[in-house]
């Protein structure tokens, strides 16, 4: 086993020949991280004499940053989030985080940059707080600041931290102590252990479709790439020949990684045209296409510019609330073994998801005070909804105040009627405030300035109207730019998607569209404001509505298999710069999208080849090699990895499992975990020795991807907390060997802190 430590283990043992207490931390990416800044920030918990041994495993090598966030990652792919919205240590917002440390010595992704820019000029460093950097700057960041923990941590008397690169592939209880087991060498004895595994890919010959394209490709010598990571390996120049078609299963971010690891990481460059529109310049050694296909058909949207700088400006509920969930399991929700009432996400949650988004639409495009009048609309029904009583629409409400208003509007600018005119018709919402922030999101800031002058003139307005530009993206009607569920999900009507090349050019206006609108900002273009609003700002709350058996069985089966992926879509994609390189490939015919929604794979054995079928378009396309390109969720039986699949066969953890009240049962993959995150044994008691953080929690919870954010008391820093707080604990309360001396600490019955 590779073991490395700062420094040797000091002689001699503690006080009466005491043993040190053993962690084992096994995954060293960023969650590993996040853990020992807390333990070196708290150490002094640590009573005089008293010893603490921790060992990390990382089976990659890569302390820190781990496979996902690799400092070896390929220079092409980038973070979904800004430099400034990544940290590394708890701050100030974190409730009960204990001591923190010196503001110097937590920086910011931004600030880490800044850092290491002056010291080396990589101009992969030269980042503003805005820009998005690349992920290989997160991963050795992340490997940095793990490093100065480790030696924070190694100074301290009495503290030793080892360095593991293997695998753990087994975790045993002797009764005593857990025995973490790696692939070579000694079990590691430990008295606690904290599994941050991160995600791992499923081994395809434990799905059907996966053992099926396996054993094609073996039979006819094509190419199939279950998992796309690490890029540099599976999609080197030998396994994908210029000029060979490559089949991309998935169009979110992993498939963006593929995509510009094959095109700009072969040299291609992205060069302004005359227009300023983006255009790709090929070197000779890409893959002849891309096919990129999805069950959607499109590719993750783009993220807005972020202008929530202040968390003051992220959005509040006004429907969609813990409140209101909780009143709708109190007047409607089911009953079940848990304890729990249970809710349907479609006919409970979805419709105040909906009432929000639309909600923070009309309000983001005709302002605030709109919006309360908007609101004041939809109460009486939504009120209707929470106590269960039959509601209708909840949305239809505001969808019929938006006609009227975009009517009224539309007879000003048209100068059918004064404005002075009417605001006296309708005293109720304000009319002239309403037409100056329409104006200013639809038209931009001259144009407002611009109307300021010409309002009280119907003929000069409507003159002015005809030179005002459209730099959003937006209709140019007020009546045109509405809320729709189905125009969110699906923007290319189906009508549209009747052969490949038509529906590929509807994607590619979509595209451009969408850039417009992200270039506005997560504050002023309605569709971003709503997407971002409700699905990042209030994902909390929707996770309140579904985690821990808070949906039926059927309905958390249905949720799963949906929508995680219309999140993803809509508030988790990439960013502008990204998505203008992946619409600039559309355009130069580089990627191919044509295949449309509902795209399924062939093996066609006559051929030879996989086959990438359009049900939708038609398009029927041969590839010589088939990447997947898509995340997969934890599931202990599918995992690559042995080491959840050893440990549920002996009983150390067991699936969670949502059981309804009519008995029907739901195990989405996750494992069965307490509030504090100790898994639940085969037996049905929890396992206070081991803590389970991150993906292997999916089903059980949601949205569990994510790096540690700055200034947000962010959930990813907080389950660090809450293990901390058990550690020390638990440490404090270890029985104290025969003949041994009790700590000065111990001998109190408390910690020096």
């Amino acid at each position: 086993m590779t073991v490395t430590t700062a420094r040797p283990r000091p002689p001699g043992g503690a006080a009466g020949g005491r043993e040190p207490y053993r962690l084992a931390i096994v995954g060293g990416g960023p969650r590993a991280t996040y853990a020992l800044e807390r333990l070196a920030a708290t150490v002094d918990r640590l009573g005089p004499g008293e010893r603490l041994e921790i060992r990390v495993y990382e089976r990659t090598g890569e302390f820190g940053a781990g496979a996902v966030h690799s400092a070896r990652q390929a220079r092409t792919s980038f973070l979904n989030r800004t430099s400034e919205q990544v940290s590394f240590a708890a701050d100030e917002t974190v409730r009960g985080a204990g001591p923190l440390r010196r503001r110097d010595q937590r920086p910011s992704l931004y600030e880490w940059c800044r850092g290491e820019y002056a010291r080396t000029g990589d101009p992969d460093f030269d980042v503003s707080p805005t820009d998005w950097p690349k992920r290989h700057v997160h991963g050795a960041a992340l490997a940095d600041m793990f490093t100065r923990f480790v030696a924070e941590l190694n100074a301290r008397p009495g503290v030793e931290v080892l360095l593991a690169g293997e695998e753990v592939v087994d975790i045993r209880d002797d009764g005593t102590e857990l025995l973490v087991c790696t692939g070579s060498g000694e079990p590691y004895p430990a008295d606690q252990v904290l599994l941050v595994t991160g995600h791992s890919p499923h081994d395809p010959l434990r799905l059907p479709e996966g053992r099926q394209r396996t054993e094609f490709a073996g039979r006819h010598g094509t190419v199939y790439v279950p998992y796309a990571y690490p890029l540099d390996e599976t999609l080197s120049p030998a396994a994908v020949p210029p000029g060979a078609v490559v089949g991309c299963l998935g169009m979110g971010l992993t498939a963006i990684d593929v995509i510009l690891h094959l095109t700009e990481g072969r040299g291609g460059t992205f060069v302004p045209g005359p227009d300023g529109v983006l255009v790709y310049r090929p070197a000779g050694r890409e893959p002849g296409a891309i096919v990129a296909c999805s069950g959607a058909g499109l590719f993750t949207f783009t993220r807005p510019d972020n202008h929530k700088h202040d968390s003051e400006l992220e959005h509040r509920s006004t429907f969609l609330t813990e409140r209101a969930v909780d009143r709708l399991r109190e007047s409607s929700g089911l009953p079940s073994p848990g304890g729990r009432r249970q809710l349907d996400f479609d006919t409970q949650v979805l419709p105040l998801i909906l009432l929000e988004m639309a909600h923070l639409f009309a309000a983001t495009l005709f302002g605030a005070r709109v919006g309360r009048y908007l609101a004041a609309r939809a109460r009486p029904g939504y009120e209707r909804f929470l106590r269960g009583e039959p509601g209708g629409d909840l949305t239809r409400p505001i969808e019929d105040a938006v006609d009227e208003i975009g009517r009224i509007l539309d007879e000003v600018l048209s100068g059918h009627v004064s404005a002075a005119e009417a605001a006296r018709r309708n005293p109720d919402w304000p009319v002239t405030g309403a037409l100056a922030r329409w104006v200013r999101v639809v038209h931009g800031e001259a144009a407002a300035r611009h109307l300021a002058d010409v309002l009280d003139d119907p003929a000069a307005l409507v003159a002015a109207r005809r030179t005002w530009p459209l730099p959003s993206g937006l209709g140019p009607s007020p009546r045109g730019n509405r809320f729709t569920w189905p125009g969110t999900l699906a923007p290319i009507p189906a009508d549209e998607a009747t052969d490949p090349s038509r529906y590929a050019s509807r994607v590619l206006a979509f595209m451009d569209r969408d850039l417009a609108r992200a270039a506005q900002g997560n504050l002023d273009n309605p569709h971003k404001a709503a997407a971002d609003g409700v699905w990042r700002d209030l994902r909390g709350i929707i996770s309140y509505a579904v985690d821990d058996g808070g949906l039926t069985p059927a309905s958390q089966r249905a949720f799963l298999g949906t929508y995680p992926r219309h999140h993803n879509r809509l508030a988790n994609g990439a960013a502008p710069e990204v998505m203008a390189r992946i619409t600039a490939l559309v355009r130069a015919g580089v990627v191919d999208v044509g295949t449309g929604p509902g795209a399924r794979v062939e093996c066609d054995e006559d051929a030879g080849r996989f086959r990438l079928i359009g049900p939708a378009t038609g398009a029927r396309r041969a590839v010589d090699l088939l990447v997947d390109a898509r995340i997969h969720t934890f599931d202990p039986e599918l995992d690559s990895t042995p080491l959840f699949r050893r440990m549920a066969a002996r009983g150390l953890v067991r699936r969670w499992r949502n059981v309804g009240a009519d008995g029907t049962s739901y195990a989405p993959g996750g494992l069965d975990l307490t509030r504090e995150g100790h898994p639940v044994r085969a037996d049905g008691c929890p396992e206070p020795r081991l803590t389970v953080l991150g993906p292997a929690a999916e089903g059980q919870r949601s949205f569990l991807l994510s790096a540690l954010r700055p200034g947000r008391d962010h959930y990813v820093m907080r389950d660090t907390l809450a293990w901390l707080d058990r550690f020390w604990a638990a440490y404090r309360e270890r029985p104290t060997p025969a003949g041994a001396t009790p700590s000065p600490t111990e001998a109190k019955g408390g910690l020096a802190r």
